[in-house]
């Protein structure tokens, strides 16, 4: 269950809060995504009691692109990709024997969404793609 950070370092915010900080740390060193109050359930003993400071934490997180929330998993991962906000789309692979999660951008589904989006007069807020399936690993060990 890993999530894969290959390829950059997590941009670390300057003005995190203390909570955001907590919560960023823990889903970057998780091995598979992570739901709220998994996140708590780790953080209870750094003094988080609520699920409110998780969630709101979370929110900060998101809003700035340095976490995602995974829909179909209601669970949160660490941003992969330091460049995927400027990608305008963002898509997981999510493997469902192992937990494992690539996030990646592909440029020509990009285009696709955004030229459908604008002949049907649609104005998109966010554009997420989750695949589920194997990975390479488990699907080779089938």
């Amino acid at each position: 269950m890993a999530h894969s950070h290959a390829g950059h370092d997590h941009v670390w915010a300057e003005d995190l809060t203390h909570n955001q900080e907590l919560v960023l740390g823990t889903l970057a060193h998780a091995a598979a995504p992570l739901s709220a109050y998994d996140i708590l359930d780790q953080l209870r003993g750094e003094g988080l009691k609520a699920p409110l400071q998780v969630y709101r934490a979370l929110d900060k997180l998101t809003e700035r692109g340095l976490a995602h929330r995974l829909e179909s998993l209601n669970a949160f991962v660490c941003c992969a990709d330091a460049h995927c906000h400027e990608a305008g789309s963002i898509a997981f692979a999510i493997c469902e024997r192992c937990g494992r999660v690539e996030e990646f951008a592909e440029p020509a589904i990009d285009s696709k969404l955004k030229g459908w989006s604008r002949g049907a007069g649609f104005v998109p807020s966010r554009m997420t793609i989750e695949l589920r399936g194997l990975c390479r690993e488990c699907a080779a060990a089938r």
